[in-house]
């Protein structure tokens, strides 16, 4: 999975999202922080077989909407990890306050050491955050190794789905802060390297188009006042700008969002 790359490392993902992008993406996305938010997630859910009985690592948790959702919707046990330490408590303490966490816990660490043993965990999810992840080919080998043999992944991420220019492609990830930017066909290709049947890997590139058009007019109306209140004109007109940019390229088939869908092979 070869792939244009930026400096990013993961101290400058957990330091903007412990301020303004966490706080911004949220009242953008709602708490899920993903597209399509709980719906979504439901046919994510229904594709991957959750049901009472599994155990669900979510990498790159955030704010743990997704667990939450998981654990009240279908009853079964989900550990969240995620790298921003402030994401983790704030996680925490909500699924505190909603009563769940009897059945969802969260732990501070990387996606390049997951710190859970072998064979731990029925599923593997992921939901439009592996973006964020410096090196894909080794986040897809810890996945594997730390999942059952015959257990699902399942997840969903925005790609790179044309062909942009150096400047068009920079542009669009400093934006969002991703080291880089995957494929259809590339995650398709690591999951199959690390010992994965892979049953799906679905193009959802014209909903996230819809989406991304969505947010540019939240942005532009609805949130307007209150972004600018909170964080000032500067902060708010950056970001108009970048969602302009990914809507465009959106529009343009250049970038878009993949759901990908892997059982692991028994041993």
């Amino acid at each position: 999975m070869i792939e244009r790359r930026q400096d990013v490392t993961i101290a400058d993902v957990t330091g903007a999202y412990a301020g303004a992008v966490g706080e911004i993406w949220e009242m953008v996305m709602g708490e899920e922080i993903h597209v399509g938010g709980g719906h979504s997630t439901d046919e994510l859910a229904q594709r991957a077989g959750v049901t009472a009985d599994v155990h669900v690592l979510d990498i790159c948790s955030a704010l743990g909407g997704p667990a939450r959702h998981l654990a009240r919707t279908y009853g079964c046990r989900v550990t969240g990890l995620d790298a921003t330490p402030e994401m983790v408590a704030e996680a925490a303490r909500r699924t505190e306050l909603a009563g769940l966490s009897g059945r969802v816990a969260f732990k501070c660490g990387n996606a390049l050491d997951i710190p859970f043993r072998a064979s731990t965990f029925d599923i593997i999810w992921g939901q439009d955050a592996w973006c964020y992840v410096t090196d894909k080919e080794r986040l897809i080998s810890e996945a594997a190794r730390v999942i059952r043999p015959g257990g699902v992944i399942a997840f969903t991420d925005w790609i790179q789905t044309g062909v942009m220019s150096e400047s068009e492609w920079e542009h669009l990830v400093s934006f969002m802060i991703f080291p880089s930017l995957g494929t259809l066909e590339g995650y398709a290709g690591l999951l199959r390297e690390n010992g994965f049947l892979v049953s799906a890997a679905d193009d959802l590139s014209r909903d996230f188009a819809d989406h991304c058009q969505a947010y540019r007019d939240t942005l532009e109306g609805d949130l307007r006042v209150p972004i600018m209140n909170r964080f000032g004109s500067d902060l708010y007109q950056a970001v108009v700008r970048g969602v302009a940019l990914w809507a465009d390229a959106a529009d343009a088939g250049k970038v878009g969002r993949g759901l990908w869908i892997g059982r692991r092979r028994e041993i």
